[in-house]
């Protein structure tokens, strides 16, 4: 059976508040809790306009603080922006509140444009491409190997680690190491197959993976009708078509202008397809994702909604659950 989860940007909308976006997190991960969804993770962006959970580790406490069973945690840290003995510190101080219930997700990019990758990383010696010497950093830490360095929490403590790539590189890290791999193919897609079949084909077995673990980012905005999920949809289209253009914006409300952005899943090859989304009803949605689950393989996806209103977004949530029992 194929796990579905849930990938939230906190997002901010058109008129709102980061304080709103955050709140509404928390409500949306209760009801994905609610509705039996695996995990919930929230991802490192910044100067983001749209986006409110920069400082990851803060807002997964948040949430799991606010949850009682889901797992929560990062989809994900972006390594490079942290010394990873800090990162094992803060996740080790999650584990430590939240025993048994969080994940992380690293990734090798900046989450951000140049500038601010500069302005957060201007006390570190860090190199982007020093990733795999990082990530073997980040697990020492929490198996205790160092002799002169621990982490106070995080040494000992069981922190599932995950490798998150948009990329063939990932792929490579992810099988090198043994560890589970999630592709952004909700941003991604053209890159995927290439890297599903680098992952599984040079995956090695370790302690804590003894098979190949694949988690696949999708797109999912789901309403009562076609026509009302169409239109929904319109919010990410634009707030994505302005941040290709280099000027990141809050959430907008849906419009009209870009519904012939929105094309309907398999109408173009998978290679072909600059992200991976499913868009409809319960129906449609359950057929889009039956059929990526039957082309990739999948062990799990990972949802998010770019959707303006929060309780349109929540209905959303609730017909893909709906639609997750129907491919299940």
């Amino acid at each position: 059976m194929t796990r579905c989860s849930v990938l939230d940007l906190a997002p901010i909308t058109q008129g709102g508040t980061a304080a709103d976006a955050l709140r509404n997190s928390l409500d949306f991960a209760r009801h994905a809790e609610r509705l039996g969804f695996h995990r919930y993770w929230l991802a490192e962006h910044h100067n983001m306009p749209g986006i409110a959970s920069a400082a990851t580790a803060v807002v997964i406490a948040h949430v799991a603080a606010g949850t009682k069973t889901i797992r929560v945690g990062a989809g994900g840290i972006m390594l490079p922006n942290h010394a990873p003995l800090v990162v094992a510190e803060q996740f080790g101080t999650l584990e430590s509140l939240f025993p048994g219930r969080i994940d992380l997700g690293l990734g090798r990019a900046p989450g951000t444009d140049p500038v601010t990758a500069h302005a957060l990383r201007r006390t570190l010696a860090s190199d982007p491409d020093a990733f795999p010497q990082d990530v073997v950093e980040l697990m020492d830490y929490f198996a205790g190997h160092s002799d002169h360095v621990r982490a106070v929490p995080g040494s000992g403590l069981r922190v599932p680690i995950y490798i998150l790539g948009s990329s063939t590189f990932g792929a490579q890290v992810a099988a090198a190491l043994g560890l589970p791999f999630a592709f952004a193919s909700h941003f991604a897609a053209q890159m995927l197959l290439p890297a599903i079949r680098i992952y599984r084909d040079q995956v090695r077995p370790s302690p804590t993976l003894a098979h190949p673990y694949l988690m696949l980012g999708i797109n999912v905005v789901a309403a009562d009708s076609e026509e009302q999920a169409r239109l929904l949809a319109t919010s990410g289209r634009e707030s994505f078509a302005s941040l290709r253009r280099g000027v990141p914006i809050p959430l907008p409300p849906p419009n009209k202008a870009f519904d012939k952005d929105v094309v309907p899943f398999g109408t173009i090859p998978l290679e072909e397809m600059p992200l991976v989304a499913f868009v409809g009803t319960k129906d449609t949605i359950a057929d889009g994702m039956s059929k990526f689950i039957a082309q990739t393989q999948a062990d799990e996806l990972i949802a998010t909604s770019h959707i303006y209103d929060h309780a349109a977004r929540v209905r959303s949530l609730e017909i893909l659950a709906e639609a997750r029992a129907a491919y299940c």
